[in-house]
């Protein structure tokens, strides 16, 4: 068997995963529960390994780091995301990378919906006045007959789309590449910020997301609308944001993901009564979970039996 490293499963969730303890039953893993110090801690950790599984997003995987790994072939990563790894350095050193898409569709769905009627009917602050002894009543925006935005429609996009037509919102949708046969009403990007009452973020981050909402698109939104975002926090301009919650420009924003990860105390966004915030905790729970850890294990196996799964680059053959 090939020597197999989990470099970063802090806090754990791999521990504790059935498919994990599969996998142990069958090979031995190198399993560290702490997160690596740096390019030269994970090189440590993995070097000599021919496949690792990533479980966190916080680890990164640069050109540095692949050229002194000769001996790896596989990097399959838990998660959807892949803007904690070089692609095309991947690539140049033959790895193949795999991801396990749409195993949390349903969980980052369901907190996109929390989060929108949180923002909508005022509950975080709400409930703080009520058990401070006031008795605020009044100021909630109902979300029926609204219309939602949703920008991106991947796995979570359609499932929240799916969520608000549920709710007896109007969708509409814009999306990188259009197709039309998914049953969305498909709108221009303008025209899609400057209609909707709730516009939910739903792209991948890539040098083209980076910074997409900035406060150009901010300005088209309407006074009324809210924004959410469970995607990745660099894909909004924060500042920008920033701007437009404390000066009203928007009505509130539901955001689980940050462009710094953890959210710095004091940080500006947490002294706003129009924020919900919640951290990058949309995908965490134990259904979800399990399903991507069980994939990110799953693409091991068939990358092994020659027949690699989920490839986002796909690098040499198994050995």
């Amino acid at each position: 068997m090939p020597r197999i490293v989990i470099p970063d499963d802090a806090p754990p969730v791999m521990a504790t995963s059935p498919a994990c303890h599969k996998l142990l039953e069958k090979t031995a893993v190198d399993y560290y529960d702490t997160l690596p110090e740096g390019e030269d801690g994970l090189i440590e950790r993995i070097a000599g390994a021919e496949i690792v599984i990533n479980i966190r997003s916080s680890t990164y995987f640069t050109e540095n780091v692949f050229s002194q790994l000769p001996a790896l072939q596989l990097l399959s990563i838990w998660g959807t995301g892949t803007d904690n790894v070089d692609l095309p350095s991947a690539a140049r050193h033959g790895i193949t990378v795999t991801n396990t898409p749409g195993v949390s569709a349903f969980s980052i769905a369901e907190h996109s919906l929390a989060l929108m009627l949180a923002v909508a009917r005022r509950i975080p602050r709400m409930d703080a006045e009520v058990r401070e002894g006031r008795w605020p009543r009044g100021e909630a925006t109902q979300i029926h007959g609204k219309t939602l935005g949703i920008i991106g429609l991947g796995a979570v996009g359609r499932q929240f789309a799916r969520l608000g037509a549920g709710v007896g919102m109007h969708v509409i949708a814009w999306t990188m590449h259009p197709n039309p046969s998914l049953g969305f009403e498909l709108v221009s990007l303008d025209d899609l910020l400057r209609q909707s009452d709730v516009v939910s973020l739903h792209l991948r981050l890539s040098a083209e997301t980076r910074g997409f909402l900035g406060k150009r698109k901010l300005e088209k939104l309407k006074p009324s609308a809210i924004l959410i975002n469970t995607a990745r926090g660099a894909i909004v301009d924060e500042p920008a944001l920033l701007e437009a919650l404390s000066g009203s420009r928007i009505a509130g924003a539901g955001l689980d993901v940050f462009e710094v990860e953890p959210l710095p105390a004091g940080h500006p966004l947490t002294r706003l009564e129009n924020v919900v915030l919640t951290p990058h905790s949309a995908g965490v729970t134990p259904e979800a979970l399990e399903a991507g850890l069980a994939l990110s294990i799953e693409n091991v196996w068939n990358f092994l039996n020659g027949h690699a799964t989920n490839v986002v680059v796909l690098g040499k053959q198994a050995q």
